[in-house]
């Protein structure tokens, strides 16, 4: 019984989480308020606020949710037999395939967390653990040989972290953007950082 009434729980946390998102999407963090919301998921004030007490707990939600899939999905990258293959899978789907709606909605927090302490609190943390996560799978990679051993782990996460946001941001503002030209472009400068020098040995005749 008590495992049926956690998974209840999990399942409202859940459509609360969704709902929340297609506001946010609509309407923006600000124009969507905690009413629009409940009338999106369809329960009442009083119902909502036992899940989340504001719209910053939503966007703590919605940011645990996403931290763990993207560990889901260095995860596989980490253990993929051809790293470059898996990391341009991983860029295909968070820059090509990735909705509209849910780049419109990251652009939507990175903008508010310049306003609002505690969502630049969440977006900082949330952040900082993908990172880390994209730093440890460097650095794996690099004990396989497929990464350069010789470089700074953390800043070159930083810079593909960058160059994503920048993607992102892109696409999210200017229609005539083409992510299908341009991610085989953004992999090449990604191999051209992170591969190994192919030394080349001489043979005297």
């Amino acid at each position: 019984m008590r495992r049926a009434n956690s998974q209840l729980q999990a399942d409202r946390r859940t459509e609360i989480l969704e709902a929340a998102r297609r506001c946010f999407v609509r309407s923006g963090f600000h124009q969507a308020s905690m009413h629009d919301i409940c009338r999106e998921a369809g329960m009442s004030p009083g119902n909502l606020y036992r899940y989340f007490p504001s719209k910053e707990a939503i966007i703590a939600g919605i940011s645990e949710r996403d931290r763990a899939e993207v560990a889901e999905t260095f995860t596989a990258v980490r253990d993929a037999p051809d790293f470059f293959a898996a990391l341009a899978g991983l860029a295909r789907i968070h820059l090509v395939e990735r909705s509209a709606d849910d780049v419109g909605l990251c652009t939507e927090i990175m903008a508010e967390s310049r306003r609002n302490p505690e969502v630049a609190r969440i977006y900082c943390d949330l952040e900082r653990g993908i990172k880390a996560d994209m730093a440890a799978m460097l650095r794996h990679a690099a004990g396989r040989g497929e990464v350069r051993r010789d470089l700074d782990f953390d800043t070159v996460a930083a810079i593909l972290m960058a160059l994503a946001d920048g993607v992102s941001w892109r696409r999210a503002v200017d229609p005539g953007f083409d992510t299908e030209t341009t991610i085989p472009l953004v992999l090449q400068m990604v191999a051209s950082l992170l591969r190994p020098a192919i030394e080349v040995s001489e043979t005297s005749s």
